[in-house]
């Protein structure tokens, strides 16, 4: 059960630890020393309840119907591409994150959520792959579960936490542009990678 649990874990890290949208949010809510709480949380429930619909059999119902699958990647590659455009519009003025004025927790709580339940990638890393890994460790697949449901929040806590306290070094205008730089290639790799995989639109 343990080496389940830590394959769990293994395979959680592998998935969570590249630099995407939520990343990018908890990183930037962690420099602004601004909220992070709330955004550790719902990114870390958000992963818990679509790693358990994974678990619990839906990676397998989404499996079996590839139209909306489809669908769901043309969505997120728009989505990401979005995104992408805001990280390199915000690399070209990277003095914009400390002359942006503090924003209200719901102001927060509402780019979370939307951030977490409408990134079709989400979906396909936590229900569909994490759910058909969890699947073929049969009676074991809940503890396999369990890892990544650790690994998520575990990453979230010193990646929000993390960057709270090393604010003062990482605000820095030319380490904002990298980032912002970085984050946006990366989006724009998975939305490339989401329209290859996606193919044409059933006529």
């Amino acid at each position: 059960m343990f080496s389940t649990w830590v394959t769990g874990l293994l395979t959680g890290f592998s998935l969570i630890v590249v630099i995407g949208v939520q990343n990018g949010l908890v990183l930037r809510q962690g420099l602004r020393r601004e909220h992070v709480g709330i955004v550790v949380a719902v990114c870390a429930l958000g992963d818990l309840v679509l790693i358990s619909a994974g678990t619990a059999g839906m990676g397998a119902v989404a499996g079996a119907h590839p139209g909306a699958l489809r669908v769901l990647s043309w969505v997120g590659a728009a989505y990401l591409l979005w995104c992408a455009i805001g990280s390199f519009r915000a690399a070209a003025r990277p003095g914009a994150l400390e002359l942006e004025a503090p924003r209200s927790r719901s102001s927060v709580l509402g780019t979370v959520l939307a951030v977490t339940w409408l990134n079709p990638h989400v979906y396909l890393d936590t229900v569909v792959m994490l759910g058909s890994i969890a699947a073929s460790h049969g009676g074991l697949r809940w503890w396999f579960a369990a890892g990544a449901m650790t690994a998520s929040l575990v990453w979230f806590v010193v990646l929000g936490l993390g960057a709270r306290a090393l604010s003062g070094p990482l605000g820095r205008p030319s380490v904002w542009r990298v980032v912002d730089v970085v984050i946006g290639l990366v989006m724009l790799a998975v939305a490339a990678s989401l329209l290859l995989h996606a193919g044409p639109t059933a006529g």
